[in-house]
């Protein structure tokens, strides 16, 4: 599915490309599918820096998610240390159904687009 994105875009063309993906549900091999939420915001916040809300998710056919990227809550990680605290992240990935999310770094929308695809080709692999 990532072969499809074609050659490196300009950045206003992947928030572009990202943003007309929104409400989009892509039908995949054995049931998967693919569902798509991209809004951009009026203006950045400290949660969404880069000024988009995203969701893109792999479902099974039973309508669990499998994989998702979104930044639709914040996940707490735990610096090493003794003395390191917390940091609260929003942009992050769920790599199974009962991972509660792991930091992904925000790029570039067409980054976000390219490792999301990525990850679904991998995990469409696996099943057959």
């Amino acid at each position: 599915m990532c072969e499809r994105l074609g050659p490196a875009m300009s950045r206003a063309a992947g928030l572009d490309y990202l943003l007309a993906l929104d409400g989009e549900i892509l039908a995949q091999d054995k049931g998967y599918w693919i569902k798509i939420e991209a809004r951009k915001l009026s203006q950045p916040t400290a949660a969404c820096p880069h000024g988009i809300r995203y969701c893109l998710t792999l479902y099974d056919r039973y309508g669990k998610r499998v994989l998702g990227f979104d930044n639709a809550h914040a996940i707490v990680t735990r610096k090493r240390g003794r003395y390191t605290g917390r940091r609260v992240v929003y942009d992050h990935k769920h790599t199974n159904p009962g991972d509660r999310g792991t930091p992904y770094v925000f790029e570039s929308a067409e980054q976000l687009v390219t490792d999301f695809f990525s990850e679904v080709d991998k995990v469409l692999r696996k099943i057959q």
